[in-house]
């Protein structure tokens, strides 16, 4: 073929092809681009409205608190289940007596053995930061006060105490709430040790057999009680015009003169600088009778009662002791920890024969706070700790002592 029959042949080609419509193809790319962009603007506009009510439903949680409707809470390490209610109130039920020892342990300064130490020194010589138990070693007719610190070291305060209403003058809330100073009832007198400086102070008081302590919070005041009798005592920087001694309305049990709170047959009092009570909330309980005296944290009040009859919890030959943990605040609740002895082929002391363990009355009291969740308590030759978020008991130490009072240097 010649190079010049190419060019009218690719004409007559072209020719013979179907002519496109240009504006039919620029409507159809026009509805196309449309399109996508209103599916664009639809789209985004769902992810907004969605966005807006998860906002929405996020802000209304926050602010009314509700958050647990979405995350739902978390359960404590060791979580028991209350068994039931009293008075409604929760209780638990605490591990038989005998089990002590196979209890999980609550670490503190008093170690596995709580007993008298071998080596002790002078507190003037071996002052102490914060105490975190006081112990009584019996010296003739007197009784000299071993003060164990936050460091587990062990200072003998050089003074010595006598018998009160026939008992040792050591008081549960003998230490102070910030574990600097112990005091200590004497008759006709209050007795104060300052640990870190290991001065000796004397109260003159009134005659009376003085009994209990229990340090007011600002620890500047003592209250000091014996039957039917009580006061506060200032032993720091009182106030202008403020007396050293003030007479303070006394219960018959001496017991029940606690600060910042005690609590009584049919109610939780509080205790108010003028030397009164006032009621704060009304107490329901199957109470025979009440032991010890009244612990308080920042948020509750624990006490231990001799309980009437508990259909809820039978004993077979003790009446059920109970320790309970009345709520100061009232977004929180309160609850219950019952003591009695195993239903069903009860453990033996040791050398008792066929004798069972059972929690006579009277053996239980409770010693203070570990923290705001961990109420200290005392059974049977043991220092136990009840966990109030968890419902779990825990041993703190084994007692080879009479008695001890325990301060806030136990969580240092």
């Amino acid at each position: 073929m010649r190079r010049e029959d190419v060019q009218p042949l690719l004409l007559q080609a072209a020719d013979e092809l179907p002519e496109p419509e240009l504006a039919d193809a620029a409507w159809a790319a026009g509805v196309r681009v449309s399109r996508r962009r209103r599916r664009t603007v639809v789209i985004s506009v769902i992810a907004f409205i969605v966005l807006a009510i998860v906002a929405s439903i996020l802000i209304q949680v926050g602010t009314s608190g509700n958050a647990d409707d979405i995350t739902p809470p978390r359960t404590p390490p060791g979580y028991v289940e209350a068994s039931g209610q009293i008075s409604g109130i929760d209780f638990w039920v605490a591990p038989p007596p005998g089990s002590e020892r196979f209890l999980d342990r609550l670490e503190t300064p008093l170690g596995d053995r709580l007993e008298l130490p071998d080596k002790v020194r002078p507190l003037a010589k071996h002052t102490l930061n914060s105490v975190a138990a006081v112990v009584l070693v019996k010296q003739g007719d007197r009784y000299a006060p071993l003060l164990l610190g936050a460091d587990g070291s062990w200072a003998k305060a050089d003074v010595g105490l006598v018998a009160v209403g026939g008992e040792s003058p050591l008081s549960p809330g003998a230490i102070s709430p910030y574990g600097r100073v112990v005091a200590f009832p004497q008759p006709g007198e209050l007795i104060t040790v300052n640990a870190s400086t290991a001065e000796i102070s004397h109260f003159p008081l009134s005659a009376g057999e003085f009994r209990s302590v229990s340090w007011v919070q600002d620890e500047q005041r003592v209250l000091v009680s014996g039957p039917g009798v009580a006061y506060q005592v200032v032993v720091g920087e009182g106030g202008d015009g403020e007396r050293a001694v003030l007479p303070v309305s006394a219960p018959d049990d001496p017991d029940e003169a606690t600060s910042p709170y005690r609590m009584q047959t049919g109610a939780v009092m509080r205790y108010q600088f003028n030397g009164q009570w006032i009621d704060d909330s009304p107490l329901t309980l199957p109470v025979r009778s009440w032991q010890g005296q009244t612990m308080s944290s920042n948020s509750a009040a624990a006490r231990m009662f001799i309980a009437e009859k508990l259909p809820e919890v039978p004993t077979r030959v003790s009446q059920p002791q109970v320790l309970a943990a009345i709520s100061t605040l009232r977004t929180l609740p309160s609850r219950l920890l019952v003591l009695g002895e195993p239903q069903d082929s009860p453990p033996t002391y040791e050398g008792a024969g066929d004798r069972p363990f059972v929690r006579e009355a009277g053996c239980c009291v409770v010693l203070g706070w570990y923290d705001d969740s961990n109420v200290l308590f005392r059974v049977h030759g043991w220092v136990l700790a009840w966990n109030l978020d968890s419902g779990r008991v825990r041993r703190v130490t084994e007692m080879r002592v009479d008695q001890v009072a325990l301060g806030p240097g136990l969580r240092l």
